[in-house]
């Protein structure tokens, strides 16, 4: 192909998106596909700098607004070193979290105006967008529990369960907004039905 593929992977913590990334990057690898995989924040060096001070518990005093500006930070640097230039010769990438996160997190989580958020990842995006965004459905009381169990919990991940229920809530909004593009996948099933769900979706696109 001329032109690569952006997917997107959403979904709160414990939802087990990282167990599906890898089968995606297996299916889509089988399938002949130069596979570049990516995260948020993070993803460069710069940008992993900036995840540690996002997401470092000890940092409670963090305002939303520098928060947000954070997230958008570790999102340009990402998109001008990695993501822009993999899909513009052919690549296919695999972003964990992208610009949804931060309509869901400091939009629906924090209160924060989400045409503030938009009008500042507009800048940081460069004209990217992603081509098709997997969300990963599942409750935040199951999927914090899964994740605290496995590695324990970071300063978003600290906050109330209030807050992850608003984060949850943005989510199934942000699905029906953008049907075409956000593919709800019932994340509550065993691995191979989860992922059963996907491939559906990768065949589609890589056919």
């Amino acid at each position: 192909m001329d032109k690569g593929l952006f997917i997107t992977i959403e979904g709160t913590d414990g939802s087990g998106k990282t167990t599906q990334i890898k089968l995606m990057e297996s299916f889509l690898k089988g399938k002949g596909c130069e596979v570049v995989l990516t995260r948020e924040p993070g993803g460069t060096v710069i940008s992993e700098k900036i995840r540690a001070l996002i997401l470092d518990p000890a940092g409670t005093e963090m305002g939303s607004v520098t928060e947000m500006l954070l997230y958008a930070s570790a999102r340009a640097q990402l998109v001008a070193e990695v993501i822009k230039p993999a899909v513009l010769c052919g690549k296919i990438v695999i972003c964990d979290r992208f610009v949804d996160s931060s309509y869901v997190y400091q939009g629906f989580g924090r209160g924060m105006d989400l045409k503030v958020i938009a009008d500042i990842n507009r800048v940081a995006l460069d004209g990217i967008a992603p081509d098709v965004t997997f969300f990963f459905d599942v409750s935040p009381e199951i999927a914090l529990k899964r994740r605290t169990a496995a590695t324990g919990t970071d300063r978003i991940e600290n906050e109330k369960m209030d807050f992850h229920m608003r984060v949850y809530a943005g989510y199934k909004k942000l699905v029906l907004m953008y049907p075409e593009r956000i593919k709800a996948i019932d994340g509550s099933r065993s691995v191979e039905e989860v992922f059963k769900q996907v491939a559906g979706h990768l065949e589609l696109l890589v056919e």
